[in-house]
């Protein structure tokens, strides 16, 4: 169901004596085949949720006194997401908009934004062109609620 990104890793070691020719079919005998490893895979859900989906900008309309510093105490970036319901460090996916990107939960909305996740985003017009919707989101690990103070 999803990709996987596959590394080719092949070894061969040629030792020479002084006066002997390679033997290109000899060569090719002995030389192990490329063996095909996953480094990258997509994990599967734990869980999903229908949730709202929005997006805001590091403007002080739309945050605190620190529109680039998140609730987790990190700088604002993207990939970051604002959720109230799942614990900092959460990772989740929202398929419908953005395929397989990964987000991470590191932010927080306002204490009535109960089924809703806020996506960051470096501009204004991009939060608002991307609006608002309600769609599943995959929860992929839940994160762990450890957040150095502010």
């Amino acid at each position: 169901m999803f990709p996987y990104i596959f590394a080719v890793i092949s070894t061969a070691v040629l030792f020479f004596s002084p006066g002997t020719a390679l033997e290109p079919s000899r060569v090719m005998r002995e030389m192990p085949l490329p063996v095909a490893v996953p480094i990258l895979e997509t994990a599967e859900a734990v869980e999903t949720h229908e949730v709202w989906v929005t997006a805001y900008s590091s403007t002080p309309e739309e945050t605190d006194d620190t529109p680039f510093v998140t609730a987790s105490n990190t700088e604002t970036r993207d990939g970051i997401v604002a959720a109230n319901f799942l614990p900092f460090g959460t990772r989740i996916q929202i398929p419908e908009h953005f395929g397989d990107k990964v987000f991470t939960v590191e932010d927080r909305m306002h204490r009535r934004k109960t089924n809703f996740v806020d996506i960051w985003m470096p501009t204004k017009n991009d939060a608002k062109q991307f609006g608002i919707s309600y769609t599943k989101i995959l929860i992929l690990e839940r994160g762990h609620e450890v957040v150095a103070a502010k």
